[in-house]
Protein backbone atom coordinates (compact mmCIF):
# COMPACT_ATOMS: atom_id res chain seq x y z
CA UNK A 1 0.00 0.00 0.00
CA UNK A 2 2.65 2.26 0.69
CA UNK A 3 4.35 1.45 -2.80
CA UNK A 4 1.42 2.46 -4.25
CA UNK A 5 1.11 5.78 -2.21
CA UNK A 6 4.58 6.63 -3.52
CA UNK A 7 4.09 5.65 -6.75
CA UNK A 8 1.26 7.66 -7.22
CA UNK A 9 2.90 10.25 -5.54
CA UNK A 10 5.80 10.62 -7.78
CA UNK A 11 3.46 10.66 -10.39
CA UNK A 12 2.13 13.42 -9.11
CA UNK A 13 5.26 15.15 -8.79
CA UNK A 14 6.40 13.95 -12.46
CA UNK A 15 2.99 15.62 -13.90
CA UNK A 16 3.16 18.79 -12.14
CA UNK A 17 7.04 19.09 -13.32
CA UNK A 18 6.23 18.52 -17.06
CA UNK A 19 3.44 21.08 -16.81
CA UNK A 20 5.45 23.54 -15.71
CA UNK A 21 8.04 22.41 -18.18
CA UNK A 22 5.73 22.77 -21.25
CA UNK A 23 4.26 25.89 -20.25
CA UNK A 24 7.91 27.59 -19.83
CA UNK A 25 9.10 26.29 -23.34
CA UNK A 26 5.60 27.83 -24.72
CA UNK A 27 7.10 30.92 -22.71
CA UNK A 28 10.10 31.06 -23.97
CA UNK A 29 8.85 30.41 -27.78
CA UNK A 30 6.62 33.46 -26.99
CA UNK A 31 9.27 35.90 -26.06
CA UNK A 32 12.00 34.68 -28.53
CA UNK A 33 8.98 35.36 -31.82
CA UNK A 34 8.06 38.85 -29.89
CA UNK A 35 11.46 39.78 -29.04
CA UNK A 36 13.59 38.03 -31.82
CA UNK A 37 17.14 39.89 -32.69
CA UNK A 38 17.07 39.11 -35.94
CA UNK A 39 14.95 39.10 -39.42
CA UNK A 40 13.73 36.27 -41.50
CA UNK A 41 14.70 36.67 -45.09
CA UNK A 42 12.22 35.71 -48.01
CA UNK A 43 13.86 35.84 -51.10
CA UNK A 44 10.46 35.91 -53.01
CA UNK A 45 10.12 39.51 -52.10
CA UNK A 46 13.72 40.69 -51.27
CA UNK A 47 14.59 43.52 -53.68
CA UNK A 48 18.61 44.26 -54.14
CA UNK A 49 17.84 48.01 -54.21
CA UNK A 50 21.62 49.20 -53.65
CA UNK A 51 22.11 47.42 -56.77
CA UNK A 52 20.02 50.05 -58.63
CA UNK A 53 21.29 53.80 -59.41
CA UNK A 54 19.44 56.08 -57.31
CA UNK A 55 16.38 57.97 -58.43
CA UNK A 56 15.53 61.80 -59.06
CA UNK A 57 14.69 63.38 -55.55
CA UNK A 58 15.96 60.52 -53.42
CA UNK A 59 17.86 61.70 -50.33
CA UNK A 60 21.61 61.44 -50.66
CA UNK A 61 24.71 62.37 -48.12
CA UNK A 62 27.98 64.26 -49.74
CA UNK A 63 30.59 63.48 -47.59
CA UNK A 64 33.33 65.74 -48.09
CA UNK A 65 36.56 64.09 -46.19
CA UNK A 66 40.60 65.22 -46.17
CA UNK A 67 40.81 62.46 -49.24
CA UNK A 68 38.35 63.34 -50.95
CA UNK A 69 34.58 63.02 -51.58
CA UNK A 70 31.52 60.39 -51.17
CA UNK A 71 28.33 60.64 -52.27
CA UNK A 72 25.26 57.94 -51.03
CA UNK A 73 22.14 57.47 -51.53
CA UNK A 74 20.26 56.90 -48.23
CA UNK A 75 16.71 54.55 -47.49
CA UNK A 76 14.85 56.23 -45.06
CA UNK A 77 11.80 53.60 -45.73
CA UNK A 78 13.65 50.84 -44.89
CA UNK A 79 15.71 52.47 -42.04
CA UNK A 80 13.59 55.84 -40.98
CA UNK A 81 15.21 55.98 -36.83
CA UNK A 82 18.78 55.73 -38.13
CA UNK A 83 18.22 57.63 -41.28
CA UNK A 84 16.17 60.10 -39.47
CA UNK A 85 19.01 60.75 -36.29
CA UNK A 86 21.78 60.77 -39.02
CA UNK A 87 20.08 63.45 -41.30
CA UNK A 88 19.63 65.29 -38.14
CA UNK A 89 22.96 65.17 -37.07
CA UNK A 90 24.15 66.16 -40.57
CA UNK A 91 22.60 69.04 -41.10
CA UNK A 92 22.93 70.38 -37.23
CA UNK A 93 27.00 70.61 -38.68
CA UNK A 94 27.87 67.73 -36.01
CA UNK A 95 30.16 65.86 -37.99
CA UNK A 96 32.04 68.69 -39.74
CA UNK A 97 35.62 68.28 -38.89
CA UNK A 98 35.14 64.98 -37.63
CA UNK A 99 37.22 62.44 -37.05
CA UNK A 100 38.14 58.52 -38.79
CA UNK A 101 38.17 56.93 -36.11
CA UNK A 102 39.47 53.78 -37.49
CA UNK A 103 40.59 52.13 -40.51
CA UNK A 104 40.26 48.38 -40.57
CA UNK A 105 43.37 46.78 -43.07
CA UNK A 106 41.52 47.40 -46.31
CA UNK A 107 38.50 46.45 -45.30
CA UNK A 108 36.22 49.32 -43.92
CA UNK A 109 36.73 52.67 -42.22
CA UNK A 110 34.76 54.27 -39.28
CA UNK A 111 33.73 57.99 -39.02
CA UNK A 112 31.92 60.73 -37.04
CA UNK A 113 33.52 61.31 -33.96
CA UNK A 114 34.78 64.37 -32.34
CA UNK A 115 37.64 62.37 -30.81
CA UNK A 116 40.12 60.81 -32.14
CA UNK A 117 39.82 57.88 -29.93
CA UNK A 118 36.17 57.34 -31.10
CA UNK A 119 34.03 58.72 -28.09
CA UNK A 120 30.82 60.30 -29.46
CA UNK A 121 29.26 63.53 -28.63
CA UNK A 122 27.39 64.19 -25.41
CA UNK A 123 24.57 65.51 -26.98
CA UNK A 124 23.77 62.45 -29.54
CA UNK A 125 21.07 60.28 -29.21
CA UNK A 126 23.35 56.69 -29.12
CA UNK A 127 20.35 54.13 -28.19
CA UNK A 128 18.45 54.32 -31.77
CA UNK A 129 16.96 50.72 -32.28
CA UNK A 130 18.73 48.62 -34.71
CA UNK A 131 16.50 48.82 -37.89
CA UNK A 132 17.53 45.53 -40.18
CA UNK A 133 15.75 44.61 -43.74
CA UNK A 134 15.76 42.02 -46.11
CA UNK A 135 16.45 44.03 -48.59
CA UNK A 136 19.68 46.00 -47.35
CA UNK A 137 23.32 43.87 -47.46
CA UNK A 138 26.80 45.28 -46.44
CA UNK A 139 27.92 44.90 -50.06
CA UNK A 140 30.97 47.74 -50.93
CA UNK A 141 30.11 50.84 -50.21
CA UNK A 142 27.43 50.33 -47.60
CA UNK A 143 27.22 52.93 -45.05
CA UNK A 144 26.39 51.34 -41.41
CA UNK A 145 25.61 52.58 -38.14
CA UNK A 146 28.14 51.39 -35.16
CA UNK A 147 26.50 49.12 -32.57
CA UNK A 148 26.22 50.87 -29.26
CA UNK A 149 24.72 48.87 -26.80
CA UNK A 150 22.64 45.51 -26.30
CA UNK A 151 20.08 45.42 -23.56
CA UNK A 152 17.96 42.18 -22.32
CA UNK A 153 15.58 42.49 -19.41
CA UNK A 154 16.11 38.94 -17.21
CA UNK A 155 13.63 37.25 -18.42
CA UNK A 156 15.30 37.79 -22.33
CA UNK A 157 18.53 36.68 -20.90
CA UNK A 158 16.45 33.50 -19.39
CA UNK A 159 14.55 33.09 -22.82
CA UNK A 160 15.94 34.93 -25.16
CA UNK A 161 15.32 37.99 -27.06
CA UNK A 162 17.24 41.48 -26.29
CA UNK A 163 17.58 44.96 -28.11
CA UNK A 164 20.87 46.14 -30.07
CA UNK A 165 20.89 50.17 -30.61
CA UNK A 166 23.15 52.04 -32.64
CA UNK A 167 24.01 55.50 -32.19
CA UNK A 168 25.89 58.50 -34.03
CA UNK A 169 29.45 56.74 -35.63
CA UNK A 170 29.03 55.29 -39.16
CA UNK A 171 30.94 52.25 -40.76
CA UNK A 172 31.50 52.34 -44.77
CA UNK A 173 32.62 49.12 -46.19
CA UNK A 174 35.24 48.34 -48.77
CA UNK A 175 35.91 44.60 -48.90
CA UNK A 176 36.96 41.56 -48.32
CA UNK A 177 39.01 39.25 -50.62
CA UNK A 178 36.51 37.23 -51.81
CA UNK A 179 38.70 33.87 -51.80
CA UNK A 180 37.60 30.62 -54.42
CA UNK A 181 36.32 29.39 -50.87
CA UNK A 182 34.20 32.16 -49.73
CA UNK A 183 33.24 31.89 -52.97
CA UNK A 184 31.93 28.43 -52.57
CA UNK A 185 30.42 28.97 -49.12
CA UNK A 186 28.48 32.49 -50.49
CA UNK A 187 26.34 30.16 -53.23
CA UNK A 188 25.51 27.37 -50.80
CA UNK A 189 24.37 29.27 -47.64
CA UNK A 190 23.04 32.56 -49.18
CA UNK A 191 19.05 33.19 -49.07
CA UNK A 192 19.42 33.12 -52.90
CA UNK A 193 21.32 32.76 -55.51
CA UNK A 194 20.84 36.76 -56.43
CA UNK A 195 22.36 37.98 -53.59
CA UNK A 196 25.35 35.61 -53.68
CA UNK A 197 25.82 36.83 -57.09
CA UNK A 198 25.45 40.51 -55.78
CA UNK A 199 28.90 39.95 -52.85
CA UNK A 200 30.55 38.33 -55.77
CA UNK A 201 30.30 40.92 -58.85
CA UNK A 202 30.07 44.26 -55.81
CA UNK A 203 32.32 43.18 -52.96
CA UNK A 204 31.40 43.71 -49.50
CA UNK A 205 31.77 42.26 -46.43
CA UNK A 206 28.85 39.11 -45.95
CA UNK A 207 29.82 38.04 -41.97
CA UNK A 208 28.58 41.39 -41.65
CA UNK A 209 24.72 40.46 -42.82
CA UNK A 210 21.92 41.31 -40.93
CA UNK A 211 24.05 42.51 -37.64
CA UNK A 212 23.92 46.11 -37.98
CA UNK A 213 21.69 49.26 -39.18
CA UNK A 214 22.22 50.27 -43.29
CA UNK A 215 21.22 53.38 -43.63
CA UNK A 216 22.26 54.40 -47.28
CA UNK A 217 24.75 53.12 -50.51
CA UNK A 218 27.45 54.51 -52.03
CA UNK A 219 27.21 55.73 -55.63
CA UNK A 220 30.29 57.81 -55.77
CA UNK A 221 33.94 57.60 -54.05
CA UNK A 222 34.77 54.36 -54.46
CA UNK A 223 38.45 55.46 -54.49
CA UNK A 224 37.76 57.37 -51.47
CA UNK A 225 36.32 54.26 -49.33
CA UNK A 226 39.62 52.30 -50.12
CA UNK A 227 41.93 54.95 -48.63
CA UNK A 228 40.33 55.68 -45.86
CA UNK A 229 40.06 51.90 -45.37
CA UNK A 230 43.67 51.58 -45.82
CA UNK A 231 45.33 54.15 -43.46
CA UNK A 232 48.38 52.98 -41.93
CA UNK A 233 47.51 52.85 -37.99
CA UNK A 234 47.08 51.13 -34.56
CA UNK A 235 45.09 48.79 -32.61
CA UNK A 236 44.18 50.52 -29.42
CA UNK A 237 42.03 47.64 -28.29
CA UNK A 238 38.58 48.92 -29.54
CA UNK A 239 39.31 50.39 -33.17
CA UNK A 240 42.38 50.43 -35.53
CA UNK A 241 42.97 54.40 -34.79
CA UNK A 242 44.72 55.60 -38.18
CA UNK A 243 47.99 57.34 -37.61
CA UNK A 244 47.59 60.24 -38.88
CA UNK A 245 44.77 62.51 -38.86
CA UNK A 246 41.85 61.88 -41.39
CA UNK A 247 38.79 63.95 -41.11
CA UNK A 248 35.18 64.41 -42.37
CA UNK A 249 35.08 68.10 -43.82
CA UNK A 250 31.78 68.28 -43.65
CA UNK A 251 28.33 66.18 -44.48
CA UNK A 252 25.68 67.69 -46.35
CA UNK A 253 21.94 65.94 -47.05
CA UNK A 254 20.55 66.86 -50.91
CA UNK A 255 18.57 65.55 -53.32
CA UNK A 256 19.90 63.29 -56.05
CA UNK A 257 19.65 64.99 -59.47
CA UNK A 258 19.67 62.53 -62.62
CA UNK A 259 22.92 62.85 -64.46
CA UNK A 260 25.12 61.99 -61.70
CA UNK A 261 27.61 59.63 -62.90
CA UNK A 262 28.24 56.64 -60.59
CA UNK A 263 32.21 55.96 -59.86
CA UNK A 264 33.33 52.85 -58.95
Amino acid sequence: MNEGKRLLKFILILTLVMGTLTIALLYATGQREKNNTYIVVNPATMELVQLEQPKEGDSIAVIDTTEGEIRMVLYPERSPEAVRNFMELARSGYYDDTYIFESREGKYFGGGTPAKNGSVGKTTNEHIERELHQDLWPFKGAVCMVQTDYVRTFKEKVFGGGTYYNGSRFYVLNSIEFTDDIISDLKENSASAELADAFIEKGGIPNFSQQMTIIGQTYEGFDVIEKLSSLEGKDTGKFYTPAEDAKIKSIKIEEYKSGETEKK
